[in-house]
């Protein structure tokens, strides 16, 4: 497989994931993504804009979630995110201290 072939074949996954986030299931907590996987929603975005800055394109970490989110972080999080329950909570801490 050629290079340009790999990439945009990655690309694709990776909008096809961000998708599966945004729209499939929005549901799914970013607490329970770190929880059980070691990464997020937010993770994702700090990625892209690490990607973004080592290109010498300028972007903050907000703009960066709002690329990713599709919508400012903000609005996400009144529209999708929910109190991460006690248990959550104490399993975040305890992995990710």
């Amino acid at each position: 497989m050629d290079d340009q072939t790999r990439i945009e074949l990655e690309a694709a996954a990776f909008r096809r994931l961000r998708q599966h986030l945004q729209t499939d299931r929005p549901d799914v907590q970013n607490i329970d993504m770190m929880n059980l996987t070691g990464f997020c929603r937010n993770c994702l975005s700090r990625w892209y804009q690490e990607a973004a800055n080592a290109r010498g394109i300028p972007m903050t970490k907000d703009e960066g979630r709002e690329a990713f989110y599709g919508m400012p972080y903000d609005d996400w999080r009144a529209q999708h995110q929910t109190e991460a329950s006690p248990a959550a909570q104490e399993a975040f801490k305890s992995s990710h201290d």
